[in-house]
């Protein structure tokens, strides 16, 4: 196990490598001068010129990567042109908000998605499973943005039962920080106004963002299951006399969970990486709108923190899905 642990890590850092580099050249050599869009059009060549020198920005490409990863080491990741902050307390602020609302987009498409998907199997060919089957596939059609218009309108317009956008009311005093998730910051102060106002707030970003991921996780939910109740150890543990419910759930669902739990770790990464259009509709204070905003002002200090820790994410993620196959199924061996 360490030794595979090892091994993976090392790969994981190779590809995170590769991903910095690609990302570094990419992001210097698109049109455009970050420093003229920061000091504005009526500033002079010659200031221009001179914070280029300071920034470092008129060396060689090759040098300037070079210097990034001699900072990186130090665990510094620059200074946003934008927000005129060191990215790495960017990045502290952002990120909480995108936990938060990619986790409970999970936990909603997990819950809902195993349950669709094991019901379509069981009742393959049925009228529900015909209706989950074209839910599914409208979940994973449907723009985002525009699911989050629709809600929005209905529920914030028209009958005003959630908060509108944003993570908190202006009027609501923020708790003390302590973890930078306001829930679990809320939770500990015990302030229960504030914790209501943010669960308001995230209900719908979450049911829009989660709403892809249970479409996604019910149809491979139903096709596993399908082969796996196609199994002769399914059919002899019918035959024992057991109930339909424990040969599904104990039986069946147990092996199919492999393939899930693959899917699941996937879109967590991808949920973590922050929807753009989810949390631009809502005005959610998270690291996609963050990183989107570097990109159009070619912040490259921001969008190399930014590519460094979706970089990371997915890889934990994988990681963890295959940490967790061991778990599930003892016959899996990591060599």
């Amino acid at each position: 196990m360490w030794a595979y642990l090892v091994r993976r890590l090392l790969l994981s850092s190779l590809a995170i490598f590769g991903v910095l580099v690609i990302t570094f050249v990419l992001s210097h050599v698109i049109p455009g001068d970050p420093v003229a869009a920061v000091l504005g059009a009526q500033a002079r060549q010659d200031v221009i010129e001179q914070e280029r020198h300071r920034l470092g920005f008129d060396r060689p490409i090759y040098e300037q990567f070079a210097l990034y990863l001699a900072r990186l080491a130090r665990g510094d990741l620059g200074m946003s042109l934008a927000t005129h902050r060191p990215v790495m307390v960017d990045l502290r602020e952002f990120l909480p908000a995108t936990i938060e609302l990619a986790t409970t987009s999970i936990v909603i498409g997990v819950v809902a998605g195993l349950a669709i998907g094991i019901l379509s199997a069981v009742a393959r060919g049925s009228v529900l499973d015909h209706i989950t089957r074209f839910l599914s596939l409208v979940g994973l059609s449907m723009p985002t943005f525009w699911l989050g218009l629709i809600l929005l309108l209905i529920f914030y317009f028209w009958f005003g039962v959630v908060p509108g956008p944003g993570q908190l009311d202006i009027y609501i005093t923020r708790p003390p920080q302590v973890t930078g998730l306001l829930i679990v910051d809320a939770v500990l102060a015990g302030d229960i106004a504030v914790l209501t106002n943010v669960l308001g707030h995230l209900i719908l970003p979450a049911i829009v963002l989660g709403s892809r991921s249970l479409a996604g996780i019910a149809r491979i939910t139903r096709a596993s299951m399908l082969e796996v109740l196609g199994q002769d150890y399914v059919k002899v543990a019918r035959a024992k006399g057991l109930r339909e419910r424990t040969v599904i759930l104990r039986h069946a669902f147990k092996n199919a969970l492999l393939p899930i739990i693959t899917v699941i770790g996937i879109y967590y990464g991808g949920l973590l990486e922050g929807s753009v259009l989810t949390e631009t509709v809502f005005a959610w204070p998270g690291l996609g709108r963050y990183a989107t905003s570097a990109i159009l002002s070619q912040d490259f200090a921001a969008i190399m923190g930014a590519t460094l820790l979706i970089g990371l994410v997915f890889s934990l993620a994988n990681l963890s899905v295959d940490l967790a196959y061991g778990l599930l199924n003892p016959r899996i061996r990591y060599e």
